[in-house]
């Protein structure tokens, strides 16, 4: 029997802590706020997977932490993303499911963590498809767990398959260059991984997103769609209209208590970054570091006093997130704060 998700973590960080001579004892580990029971999902099985249906032919997998789709139609399934801890689990409830073959793979985007499980499909006879920058990029990186696409897109493509439709649309970088929005209008559910977080706050420094405003500017595309289910790509739950809404407001708070932070800070730049320059003369990096963490700190700290008990983990990436919304103010928004122009 495989691990379920959890146990395989624990086993691999034990094994990684003790071949390099520490462990952390319990009650070394953090401690942080409870998690909101907004936030949590419904109940993993022992099997490691969950299947949940949203309705004629379409269904979402869980681990916990992953999530895939897949669309049953008459003449062949459509699968999207397969992240490589669900792996041969998503097989699993595929053929628990149905009888009907695999027959087409959407790519979301590149990412390994949530197509790393691809070539699990690569039979033959399936046709992966994906943005032309998501082909571009595996380009790049050959691996053969992510075959490159057959079918490439570059502004929309509608895939018909049977008696199902997903209309596949590209609307400029966000998370990554290539990532899509995936609707199935019939199930109104729609899937854009990686942008929200369903219950929770974004992963660390905004999902480690490569365009923080495109980032940002995709909350009011999904906002855009008529959907009712909402598939995000992590952890324990998928989402509706409210939890796209809160996370916006989440990412608005975070923005202006960021602003205000760089603009009006409660001590001056002397104070600030005084005793680190006398300790380090000439070190322009130590410098920038301290006014940076000093102004990130200011921006998560009043950020969790509204966000804590609210939304999953704030005060675990409260910090990361302010860090990455510092940096991204300074050089895509142009808020310099004590260094812009004199």
């Amino acid at each position: 029997m495989r691990l379920s998700l959890l146990s395989a973590a624990s086993a691999f960080f034990t094994t990684a802590l003790s071949h390099h001579g520490h462990f952390i004892r319990s009650d070394d580990a953090p401690q942080y706020a409870p998690v909101p029971a907004t936030a949590i999902g419904p109940v993993i099985p022992s099997t490691g997977y969950l299947v949940q249906s949203f309705g004629g032919g379409a269904y979402v997998v869980l681990d916990g932490s992953y999530q895939s789709l897949f669309f049953v139609s008459t003449k062949g399934v459509i699968v999207v993303d397969c992240p490589p801890t669900l792996g041969h689990n998503l097989l699993y409830a595929i053929g628990n499911t149905t009888d009907i073959p695999v027959t087409h793979f959407v790519y979301s985007h590149s990412h390994g963590d949530h197509v790393g499980g691809a070539s699990l499909f690569n039979n033959g006879k399936v046709i992966y498809i994906a943005h032309e920058d998501t082909k571009s990029r595996l380009s790049e990186t050959p691996d053969a767990k992510r075959p490159l696409p057959s079918v490439t897109f570059k502004d929309n493509k509608t895939l018909s398959v049977g008696n199902q439709t997903l209309e596949l649309a590209y609307k400029g970088p966000n998370h990554e260059p290539g990532n899509i929005f995936i609707y199935a209008p019939k199930q109104k559910v729609l899937a854009l991984i990686d942008v929200v977080f369903p219950g929770w706050v974004p992963f660390a420094e905004l999902a480690v997103s490569e365009d923080i405003p495109g980032w940002i500017h995709a909350h009011d595309l999904i906002l855009e769609y008529d959907f009712v289910h909402y598939v995000g790509g992590h952890l324990s739950r998928t989402g509706v209209r409210q939890d796209v809404l809160v996370q916006k407001e989440y990412i608005q708070d975070l923005m202006d208590n960021c602003k205000e932070a760089i603009t009006n800070s409660t001590m001056s730049i002397n104070d600030i970054v005084g005793p680190t320059v006398q300790k380090n003369p000439g070190n322009g990096w130590a410098t920038f570091k301290t006014y940076l963490t000093y102004v990130a700190n200011e921006c998560s700290e009043k950020t969790n006093k509204k966000w804590l008990g609210r939304l999953g983990a704030a005060d675990v990436f409260g910090y990361d997130n302010a860090f990455k919304m510092v940096e991204v103010l300074r050089l895509d928004y142009s808020f310099l704060g004590p260094f812009g122009v004199v």
